[in-house]
Parts: structure tokens; sequence; C-alpha cells
């Protein structure tokens, strides 16, 4: 396995070994003892699998407040996703700062964001099928959403002119400065 930062804290690239011969392949995609070995080592609670038809679906971006913040472990099974995580701790040194890493079924990457990350992805392909871990159960009234095009964080969705499909719950997230008395319990 290997095991790439990514420019924010505690944010990885992991590339699971990948066994192939003419039959197929074979990959362990998680291992609790390999992953503990890179610093990781969540007792996942949940797994959960998206399934975006058309490309441009924008789900993001996503996080929950204490005592339910998640690490997540994201990986793409089919199509591909450009995968954005934002430093959302007032305190941290990288505020409001964001990474975004390509993740596909060919480069057999998966992204693992820790807590205090807010997340979100674009599919980049249609019929893109997304399968994460999360270390907390999903909580509705944890859970906070912060816009896509937030102009404070201004990531650079590669959307070319179109309009990226929303959830109605994304396209009414509100900005980041919205949520600051919240964040700071993060």
């Amino acid at each position: 396995m290997k095991v790439r930062e990514l420019g924010l804290p505690g944010v990885l690239e992991i590339v699971p070994d990948r066994f192939a011969d003419e039959r197929g392949f074979f990959s362990e995609t998680f291992n609790a003892a390999r992953f503990a070995a890179a610093g990781i080592e969540d007792a996942w609670v949940q797994d959960n699998h998206s399934l975006s038809r058309p490309a441009n679906v924008l789900r993001g971006l996503h996080f929950q407040l204490r005592p339910f913040q998640q690490n997540k472990l994201v990986r793409v099974v089919s199509g591909a996703i450009l995968d954005v995580v934002v430093d959302i701790r007032p305190t941290s040194p990288t505020f409001k700062q964001w990474i975004a890493e390509e993740i596909s079924a060919e480069a057999w990457n998966q992204v693992f964001v820790p807590e205090g990350m807010a997340h979100g992805f674009l599919t980049l392909r249609p019929d893109t099928e997304i399968i994460y871990k999360v270390s907390a159960p999903y909580s509705p009234e944890y859970e906070r959403a912060i816009r896509y095009d937030d102009p404070d964080l201004a990531i650079a969705w590669p959307l070319a002119g179109a309009a990226p499909v929303l959830s109605r719950k994304d396209a009414a997230a509100p900005f980041l400065r919205d949520l600051m008395d919240e964040l700071r319990n993060l």
C-alpha cells in the first residue's frame, strides 16, 4: 500500500496494492494493521455507497459537528471524481485551505479525510460510484454543509462553465463565514 500526504494535515492519498492476472484482480482496500501503521486507527462504524448518474454531480461540502465528527475513507469503484477537502478548523494554520485530488476506479486510489475538514466531490464521468467508510454515524442534527462556490474558499471546480447538479440541501448551504460560531467547537 502506498500512502502520500496531500498538503493538509492528516489528509492522505492511499493506493492499495492490486494483484492482477488473467482472471481479474484482488485488492485489500482496507486492512486495519496496515492502516494503523500509516497512522489511521479508526473503528469504522458505517460504509456508504453513492451512485451519481450524470457527470457534474457535486456533493458537498459536508461535515458533522461534535460529538459526531467523522473521519472518512473515500474510494471510487466506477468512474472518477474530483475529491475536495477543506480545513475548517478556525485555529488551524491551514484554515480555509483546500486540496483537490482526482480519485478513479482506474487509479485505484483512496483519500483519507480527517475530522475537522469539510468534504465534497464532483463526478467527472457518468455513472460514478463511490464507497466510503465513516468513523461516526450519520447525524442529521449535527450535519452541516458549506456552499461549493463560497468565494472565501475559491475552489477551482472543473465545470468549464457548466452548472453542477446539486441537491436542494447543497444548493441552499450557507457560506463558511456564516458557520463560524459553530466551527469554534471543531
